[in-house]
């Protein structure tokens, strides 16, 4: 089937459904109205959706009487496929898409259905936040992130331009790849991270307080997003399984190879070689003979720096290694402000501020980075005006 072009009486392509109005729902509603796009929210639940309202994410659909050009569904993983299915059917001229962080399993279970694949075209823009719901919703959470369009092969041109033409009205990044492709990279830049951080965080829970109490900046950054809904992921999890489970083999076969290289370190191997640990032992993932144990775990870090540096700079941008300047802050009202107006009147453009707080003690350690020319001019600039900087 054939998509028919907007533009029949009010059809101009700016008529925008949403179903479901938790964060991303309502802050495309915000966007989008901010836009001068219309938008109509439908929720299965009338108070979040009256809530997305009030917030000015849009109309309620019950006002709306008119067909919409685009339907956007932004539902639970589990439940995504039936309702981009009924938007299909209730609204035979509009395009739909949804935002689900999983493609080829929404794909396969529309296919099986039989509903028009022609107006359908799955997207996923990858933003958001560790809070929910349509209360956590900002206007600006697309704006330069990244938006993935990813139609299956029997979309129709126009429905694709459609939701690229979403994207792009809200200030993301749009990319297009293959179904597959998209649950692929995202099982290693996103779900595998996820599973990553919950297990390390929940390394903590039985952890004495006060062993607890010597986290620093690492185990922040680490366990950041392991403050995520439970039950939302473990939807994402099981829809994107068979790419999940890919990474994570890979990552085990690593992992195996560091507690090797640990073990026979452990056990007396102090020149890292394999075999010598104790007499008949077999350690899974030992080192290859020949090959240090100190080797393996130098590996190891190295091959993350490796991959650390293929992360995207600010804006996009390739990739860039910033130098630190590490101030001492005073844990007082207006300390931080003060530092960063200074940082602005030195003619410094900050690139990046981590803020990490003193043990006990009255005191932050703001790390600015900032590109390397300008480390030792921002170093002596802070210095003169009474900063404590450190290297």
């Amino acid at each position: 089937m054939t998509t028919p072009a907007p533009g029949n009486g009010h059809r101009d392509g700016r008529s925008v459904r949403i179903v479901g109005t938790g964060l991303s729902g309502a802050s495309l509603g915000l966007a989008l109205t901010a836009r001068g796009y219309r938008v109509a929210l439908e929720d299965a639940s009338p108070t979040a959706a009256a809530l997305a309202r009030d917030l000015g994410a849009g109309r309620l659909a019950s006002e709306v009487s008119s067909e919409p050009d685009l339907v956007v569904v932004a539902a639970p993983p589990d439940v995504v496929a039936r309702v981009v299915a009924e938007e299909l059917k209730r609204w035979p001229r509009a395009v739909v898409t949804d935002v689900a962080s999983v493609k080829s399993s929404v794909l396969a279970a529309l296919a099986a259905t039989g509903a028009d694949l022609g107006r359908y075209v799955g997207s996923h823009p990858m933003a958001g936040r560790e809070r929910s719901g349509a209360i956590a919703a900002q206007a600006d959470l697309f704006d330069g992130r990244a938006w993935v369009v990813a139609p299956g092969p029997q979309a129709d041109p126009p429905a694709v331009a459609a939701v690229r033409s979403l994207g792009e009205a809200v200030g993301a990044a749009v990319t297009q790849m293959s179904p597959e492709e998209h649950d692929a990279a995202v099982a290693a830049v996103s779900h595998v991270p996820q599973v990553a951080a919950s297990l390390v965080a929940g390394r903590l829970r039985d952890l004495p307080a006060s062993a607890v109490a010597l986290s620093g900046q690492g185990i922040r950054d680490v366990t950041r997003i392991a403050a995520s809904d439970p039950a939302m992921w473990t939807q994402i999890l099981a829809a994107n399984a068979p790419a999940v489970r890919a990474v994570l083999l890979a990552l085990r076969a690593d992992l195996d190879g560091v507690l090797g290289a640990l073990e026979a370190l452990g056990a007396g191997d102090e020149a890292g070689e394999p075999g010598t640990a104790t007499a008949g032992d077999v350690i899974p993932g030992a080192p290859e003979r020949g090959v240090g144990a100190r080797a393996v775990l130098a590996r190891a870090v190295a091959e993350g720096n490796t991959g650390h540096a293929r992360i995207p700079g600010k804006h996009g941008a390739a990739p860039t290694t910033y130098a630190t300047v590490a101030v001492v802050v005073p844990d007082e009202p207006g300390a931080l402000a003060r530092l960063l107006h200074d940082v602005g009147e030195a003619g410094i453009n900050l690139e990046d501020l981590h803020l990490e707080h003193g043990l006990g003690q009255p005191v932050g350690l703001a790390e600015l980075s900032v590109l390397p020319a300008a480390q030792e001019p921002l170093t002596a600039a802070l210095a003169a005006l009474g900063w404590r900087v450190h290297d």
